[in-house]
């Protein structure tokens, strides 16, 4: 007998999923804008899913101290452009806003883009953040104001939590100015040629937004620079000296591989197309020992933040388990982003030291382990 398809509710405000979270038993599967439906574990079966999709739209912008309060469910993208009427921004740029990823995906699956290596992640930019608990309680976390405070931040625990803990509703962030004037400065090599640059980059006074590498023949370290209209140039021009004769000025679309790398579903390392047994792992280790696990690893496809030691790599299927071990053996962390269906590969590496305390919060906010089933399988 072939069971009914969950229900589906979209609320449109705090109170609406706050009411269907205590109107609605069993299992609930919290769904958004959809870019990350196949991240980390698969999730099992709910009884009911919850739609935040509708939930969107800014709260409150306070210009002056440079804040704002948004629905979970705003897009990234929409976000950005009205914030840039004010000259301001929301400093992240990880690749899937541009197919409309949420504030609140963002938040709770963790992700980040090359500009993490200044402004860091949503972890870093955000505030405040407001939950609802699966007894329906209202948890509210931060506010307005930038500073720290004793107690229980929900804002960091829901970071990378992927809804385990409940649904959010409402996130205050931080927000910076629009910059004058962005420039772009490549050059061409391997990996570890590439780490070398880094190294003496990273200890120049230059300091770069942005510095990714990118796989391919011989591989491309792209360097972000941002800035005055007057002063970007001369300081484009030292990047220039201090990379090497081959370093060059990029064009504005230089970017488009590192992103295509990083989002691409089942993202394969020629142009014919993705290997169809492919498998998108992201990985996280100390800066300096990236360069050498990305040469050992069988990967097909590289993105790699060389200075903040995150990178994306596109693998076959079957090595998925051997990448998450090599990662551990250098003290990293790792999780699948991307998989064919039928692969039945782990999703994270080795358990943390920490899942016992990760079990023990989770019992306290879900006892009845109501939400995200699955996603963070086979640890809890």
């Amino acid at each position: 007998m072939t069971r009914a398809a969950p229900t589906t509710l979209r609320p449109t405000s705090a109170r609406e999923v706050r009411d269907a979270v205590l109107d609605t038993p069993g299992r609930l599967a919290i769904t958004g804008a959809g870019t990350a439906a196949g991240w980390a574990g698969r999730p099992e079966r709910a009884d009911a899913e919850l739609d935040l999709s509708a939930l969107s739209g800014v709260i409150h912008h306070n210009p002056g101290d440079m804040t704002v309060s948004v629905r979970a469910g705003t897009p990234v993208r929409a976000l950005q452009e009205q914030l840039a009427e004010h000259g301001q921004r929301l400093a992240f740029d990880a690749a899937r806003v541009d197919r409309g990823a949420t504030v609140g995906g963002l938040l709770a699956t963790a992700d980040a883009g090359p500009s993490a290596l200044v402004w860091g992640g949503l972890r870093d930019l955000v505030i405040g953040t407001t939950s609802v608990l699966a007894d329906g309680t209202m948890v509210r976390s931060g506010g307005h104001v930038i500073k720290n405070v004793a107690g229980y931040d929900m804002a960091k625990l829901v970071h990378g939590s992927y809804g385990t803990f409940g649904p959010l509703v409402e996130v205050v962030l931080r927000l910076h100015p629009v910059p004058k004037a962005v420039a772009c400065v490549s050059v061409d090599g391997p990996v570890a040629e590439a780490a070398s640059r880094v190294l003496e980059l990273m200890a120049s006074p230059l300091e770069p937004i942005a510095v990714e590498w990118v796989s391919g023949d011989p591989g491309r370290l792209l360097v972000r620079l941002e800035g005055g209209a007057e002063t970007l140039p001369a300081r484009v021009e030292r990047l220039r000296e201090l990379l090497g004769a081959d370093a060059r000025e990029a064009a504005a679309d230089a970017w488009d591989a590192h992103t295509s790398l990083t989002d691409g579903p089942h993202t394969g390392g020629d142009t014919d197309g993705p290997a169809p047994d492919a498998a998108v792992v992201r990985i996280g280790c100390a800066p300096t020992r990236l360069a050498p696990l990305v040469e050992q690893l069988p990967a097909t496809a590289v993105t790699a933040g060389l200075a903040t030691g995150v990178a994306t790599v596109t693998v076959p299927g079957a090595a998925v388990a051997e990448v998450h071990d090599a990662v551990a053996a250098v003290g990293g962390t790792s999780v699948l982003r991307d998989r064919p269906d039928a692969l039945d590969a782990p999703a994270w590496g080795p358990q943390p030291s920490a899942l016992a305390l990760l079990q023990a919060i989770k019992n306290q906010l879900d006892p009845e382990a109501r939400f995200a089933a699955g996603r963070f399988a086979p640890w809890m």
